[in-house]
C-alpha cells in the first residue's frame, strides 16, 4: 500500500489518460518554463516526467520578466490531454496572452506541433465523438459545449454551441474545471465548485443521452480526508486495463501547493459512483512492475554535455521561473557549475531572471548548495530561496566590496486569498552577518506538515550549520497561484554583470518519524 495523496508536491488541474499499459497525466505549470509537464506512470501512483510540451510559449516581454512585466498567476492553465487515432492532443489557455493553444504529436515525447485555436476557452476539455465531430466543453459557472472545425482552428461555422450546465447554487466558486467523456454511450461532464453550503471544493457530475439532450446531475464527491476542510476535487477519470476506474483529483495543501489524490469510483447503471471517502492508503497493480521511476525532484552536480546543436538540456526536475535568458546562464563554461549572470536591474527576488527552481516536496524538504560569489558586484544578491509571494531566502550579497550573508523574507499583509506581493518592494532583512570569503555553503529547509509552511535557512561556518534569520511563514495566495519552489537565484540592484557560480546542489525529502 502507498500513501494517498500520492505526491506531496504542486501538481494541480490534472488530466489523465491511459494509452495501452501507460498512464499520462498533464498539470498546470503557470509561469514556469519549460511548461505544460506531462508525467508518466504504470500504476497511477508512482510518476516521472515524460516530457514538457513546450520550452517557451510566446517569448513575450512579460514571459521573459522584462521591463517590470511578469506573468505570475497567469501562463498556462488546466490543460486537456487526449489520445485519438494515434495522435496526442494537449489544449489549454494562457491567461497572459488570452489565447487558446493546441499542441499535437504522434509521440508523447514530441516533437509537438503548436497551433492557435480561435477563441478563449476557460478550463476546456477536448472531446472526439464517435462520428469524428470534435468539441470543447469549458467555462466558469456556465459550462458550454462548442463544436470545433475539423482542423481544430476554431468553432465550426453552424456547429453545435450550447449551454449545458449552469451553477444555480450560492457559491464562492461556480462550476469549472470541465472534464468531458462518453462512457457506455452516455455523455458526461465532471466539474468542481465551492458552494457556500460546503465551503470547500466538491466534485460534481452531469450526464446526458445526447449532446443535444438535457444534462442532469449534481454533487458526486465531497471529502477533505480530515485535512483542514480542504476539499478534494477537479481532475480527470481513467480506467485500468483490468476495468477499474479512478479519479485523479487534487487537494489544496497550503504553501506547498495543490497535490494529487486518487479516488476510486465505479459505474452503477452507467452512472459514476465515487468512493464516499478518499482512501489514505492505496495500491494499484503496475503494468510494468520492473520499472524504476526517475525522481520528480533531485540533486544535481551540474555535469552536462551539450547536444549536437550546442544546446544543453537540464534535468527534467528543473524549471525556470519565467522564460530563461539563455545568454545569461551556463553549465558548460565551468563544468560542475551552474553559472548565472545578470543582465538587468531587479528590485527583488520576484523579478530575478533565470531563477532555477524545483517543486518543494512535503512533508519536509531540504536543499544545500555551494555558492561562489567571487564575481558578484555591489548590490547583487545570490542564493537559495523558497519562491512564492511570501518568499524567504538566504543570500550572499556584496556591499562596498565586502561580503555578507543575509536572510530576507516577505510578509503578507493581505488577509484575502488574492495576495499583493508582486511589486517593486524589497523583502525585510531579518539577519546580516559578515563573511570573510565569497565561497559559502547554504541550506534551505521547508516544513509543510499540517500546513505549518515554514522555511528556515542556515550557512556552514566550516564546522557546523549555523541558522540565520527567522523561521518564516509562507502563505499560498493567488498572486503566484503556485506552490512554493526551491530556487537558485541571482539579481542585481545597482549594476548589471555580476556572476554567481552554484555547485553541489543536494535535495532531500524528509519524512519525520
Amino acid at each position: 500500500m502507498y500513501p494517498n495523496p500520492i505526491i506531496w508536491a504542486d501538481y494541480p488541474d490534472l488530466d489523465v489518460i491511459r494509452v495501452e499499459d501507460t498512464y499520462y497525466m498533464v498539470s498546470t505549470t503557470m509561469h514556469m518554463m519549460p511548461g505544460c509537464v506531462i508525467l508518466r506512470s504504470y500504476d497511477l501512483i508512482h510518476w516521472e516526467v515524460a516530457t514538457y510540451v513546450y520550452d517557451r510559449l510566446d517569448d513575450t516581454p512579460a514571459q521573459r520578466l522584462e521591463n517590470g512585466q511578469h506573468i505570475y498567476s497567469k501562463g498556462m492553465w488546466a490543460a486537456s490531454l487526449r489520445y485519438h487515432q494515434g495522435m496526442f492532443y494537449v489544449i489549454f489557455v494562457a491567461n497572459d496572452t488570452r489565447k487558446t493553444y493546441l499542441y499535437t504529436s504522434t509521440s508523447i515525447l514530441g516533437v509537438w506541433k503548436k497551433q492557435i485555436v480561435e477563441g478563449f476557452y476557460h478550463d476546456c476539455s477536448l472531446f472526439f465523438d464517435d462520428d469524428e465531430r470534435i468539441y470543447l466543453v469549458y467555462g466558469n459557472t456556465e459550462i458550454y459545449l462548442t463544436e470545433l472545425s475539423a482542423d481544430l482552428s476554431g468553432p465550426k461555422p453552424g456547429g453545435l454551441h450550447r449551454l449545458i450546465v449552469k451553477d444555480e447554487q450560492p457559491y464562492h466558486l461556480g462550476y469549472e474545471g470541465a472534464h468531458f467523456y462518453k462512457i457506455n454511450g452516455k455523455y458526461m461532464v465532471f466539474l468542481i465548485h465551492i458552494t457556500k453550503a460546503s465551503g470547500r471544493r466538491t466534485q460534481a457530475f452531469y450526464m446526458a443521452d445526447s449532446l443535444e439532450g438535457v444534462f442532469t446531475g449534481g454533487e458526486v464527491f465531497n471529502d477533505d480526508m480530515g485535512y483542514f476542510n480542504s476539499g478534494i476535487a477537479q481532475g480527470g477519470i481513467v480506467d485500468t486495463s483490468d476495468g477499474d476506474w479512478y479519479a485523479m483529483l487534487f487537494q489544496d495543501h497550503g504553501a506547498v501547493g495543490r497535490i494529487p489524490v486518487l479516488v476510486p469510483l465505479h459505474f452503477d447503471q452507467n452512472t459514476p459512483v465515487f468512493a464516499s471517502k478518499a482512501p489514505k492508503q492505496i495500491d494499484i497493480p503496475s503494468t510494468r512492475p520492473e520499472h524504476r521511476y526517475n525522481p520528480l525532484v533531485g540533486s544535481d552536480r551540474f555535469n552536462y554535455e551539450a547536444e549536437e546543436d550546442g544546446s544543453v538540456r537540464l534535468r527534467d526536475f528543473w524549471q525556470w521561473n519565467h522564460t530563461p535568458h539563455d545568454e545569461l546562464w551556463s553549465v558548460s563554461e565551468k563544468p560542475g557549475v551552474y553559472r548565472v549572470r545578470t543582465g538587468q536591474i531587479s528590485p527583488n527576488l520576484t523579478f530575478a531572471v533565470n531563477t532555477l527552481t524545483q517543486r518543494s516536496m512535503g512533508p519536509a524538504c531540504e536543499a544545500t548548495v555551494t555558492l561562489d560569489g567571487s564575481h558578484l558586484k555591489d548590490g547583487d544578491f545570490a542564493g537559495l530561496c523558497f519562491l512564492i509571494g511570501s518568499y524567504g531566502m538566504i543570500a550572499l550579497t556584496r556591499q562596498e566590496g565586502k561580503f555578507y550573508l543575509v536572510m530576507h523574507a516577505r510578509d503578507s499583509v493581505d488577509s484575502t486569498i488574492f495576495g499583493n506581493l508582486i511589486d517593486q518592494e524589497p523583502a525585510a532583512e531579518h539577519s546580516r552577518v559578515p563573511v570573510s570569503a565569497p565561497v559559502v555553503k547554504l541550506k534551505a529547509y521547508g516544513n509543510f506538515e499540517n500546513n505549518l509552511d515554514e522555511c528556515s535557512f542556515a550557512y556552514f561556518d566550516g564546522t557546523e550549520w549555523v541558522e540565520i534569520g527567522i523561521a518564516h511563514k509562507m502563505i499560498y495566495k493567488l498572486d503566484h497561484f503556485m506552490g512554493c519552489r526551491i530556487g537558485l537565484f541571482l539579481y542585481s540592484t545597482e549594476m548589471v554583470g555580476g556572476t554567481a557560480d552554484f555547485s553541489s546542489f543536494e535535495y532531500r525529502v524528509i519524512h519525520p518519524d
